[in-house]
């Protein structure tokens, strides 16, 4: 492994061995300073900003273990090795106390024990700055860009463009690929000041989805016994994020164009215009020019929506990404749990990439979960074949034998005939069958009056 490269500030008033610290640390590859007082080195501090400080605990000036703390009332997370030629257990046990991280005795026994010092001290701060890292990335439930774009690293540079701006952006993907954790990732990148703020057009009934958008008046409907502020003006400075805005109602679709155009809106049974400065994100996995033509979506919001529409491409199309996807999200999965991490083998990964995956990074983590639950001290994977996803694959593809009457010479046809057996192995369950299917229970309901299945 290639040796973690470092700024390193000596300090000792003996200027051979300063000298000779310095030389020992630099052939190591590390960027080195020499100082010979605490004064100096506490204003060497400041500009130089090492990574680690090597002191001698005698100085003229003060002692080792004063420019220690000085030194950290600025700078707490300063890593220190403390050196002296007087080395006693009571000193070494005080130094350490004090807050050294090593102590080492002059004249070095062989120039490895500086050198060795010094890369358990970066090892362990790597380690806390991975730490960090990983607690910060759990805290606001994004991963980092490795692995969030990991098989699509051309999406990501394109994010970056439009992050900065307020353009209004359109996720397009299947299921499961990840766009609400873009959606929060471009946030992310904006700095804006006002919050994240998502509504899922899908998840909320027709007659709920207006109030949640712009809020509304005391006494504007039955149950609205208060004042209530929408999603927009939540999420004013900010970012509010649409969901499955494929799932809008129509009569809905008119207010939202309105707001994008002028910024401003009333709650429902107000009068006063309110404005607010949100940037729109917007996601669908269904094919808005398919929904224009049925008239179920207005072209004047999706070429309102679509400044910006960026396509998330299915994890079939990027099997390497699974590779670095999975291992993430089996530590997140373990850590979520309260098991150890566990590791996947070589085997096991490559198995990985031979699924289709048709439920995306959703089905990834789903069937990871119960594999992680269900193991106790090594990953036992199920068998691909049995996960759900699969058996609806499976099931579609044996469609024609179901019903032989009908000719599957349209896609409306096939379509009709996915809904018929979905139906018949959930028993009638609308909501499981729409699960089945990939689609929401709005959409399903539509398709089922479509076709005259209801």
């Amino acid at each position: 492994m290639e040796q973690e490269k470092a700024r390193i500030l000596v300090v000792d008033d003996e200027k051979t061995f300063a000298t000779l610290l310095q030389r020992i640390l630099q052939q190591a590859g590390h960027e080195v300073q020499a100082v010979y007082c605490g004064k100096d080195a506490i204003r060497c501090c400041e500009d130089f900003s090492p990574n680690v400080v090597i002191t001698d605990l005698k100085l003229p000036d003060m002692s080792g273990i004063e420019v220690m703390h000085q030194i950290r009332s600025k700078r707490p997370e300063m890593d220190f090795i403390l050196i002296t030629a007087f080395a006693t257990v009571e000193t070494a046990v005080q130094a350490m106390k004090e807050g050294a991280i090593d102590y080492l005795i002059k004249p070095l026994k062989d120039p490895d024990e500086i050198k060795l010092s010094v890369a358990r001290i970066l090892e362990r701060q790597s380690l806390l700055a991975a730490n960090t890292l990983w607690q910060k990335q759990l805290a606001d439930g994004i991963p980092g860009p490795d692995i969030l774009f990991a098989g699509m690293e051309h999406i990501q540079y394109e994010i970056r463009q439009v992050a900065k701006t307020d353009a209004t952006v359109l996720l397009l993907g299947e299921s499961g690929t990840g766009k609400s954790l873009i959606a929060k990732y471009i946030h992310k990148l904006s700095d804006r000041k006002g919050p994240f703020v998502d509504i899922n057009c899908a998840a909320m009934p027709e007659t709920l989805i207006e109030s949640e958008l712009f809020g509304h008046e005391k006494g504007a409907f039955t149950g609205a016994v208060k004042t209530k502020q929408g999603k927009f003006e939540l999420a004013s400075q900010g970012t509010i994020f649409l969901d499955e805005i494929g799932e809008m109602p129509i009569a809905l679709q008119s207010k939202l164009l309105r707001v994008l155009q002028e910024r401003a809106f009333e709650r429902v049974g107000g009068i006063s215009t309110i404005t607010t400065s949100a940037r729109v994100i917007a996601a669908t996995n269904q094919d808005l020019l398919a929904l224009m033509k049925e008239k179920r979506f207005r072209e004047d919001l999706y070429y309102r929506l679509s400044v910006f529409p960026i396509t998330i491409p299915p994890l079939r199309q990027r099997p390497g990404a699974i590779k670095k996807l999975t291992p993430y999200l089996v530590q997140v999965i373990c850590a979520k749990i309260g098991k150890k991490n566990m590791q996947l083998s070589d085997e096991q990964l490559h198995k990985l990439t031979l699924y289709s995956w048709p439920g995306n990074v959703r089905e990834l983590h789903n069937v990871l979960e119960r594999a992680v639950i269900l193991s106790s001290d090594e990953l036992v994977l199920p068998e691909l074949q049995d996960q759900p996803m699969i058996r609806q694959q499976q099931m579609l593809n044996t469609m024609p034998q179901e019903g032989t009457s009908l000719p599957l010479t349209t896609l409306d046809a096939m379509e009709k005939a996915a809904i018929q057996n979905a139906l018949k192995a959930t028993g009638g369950h609308r909501r499981k069958t729409s699960e089945i299917l990939g689609i929401s229970l709005r959409t399903l309901q539509y398709k089922l009056k479509q076709y005259n299945l209801e």
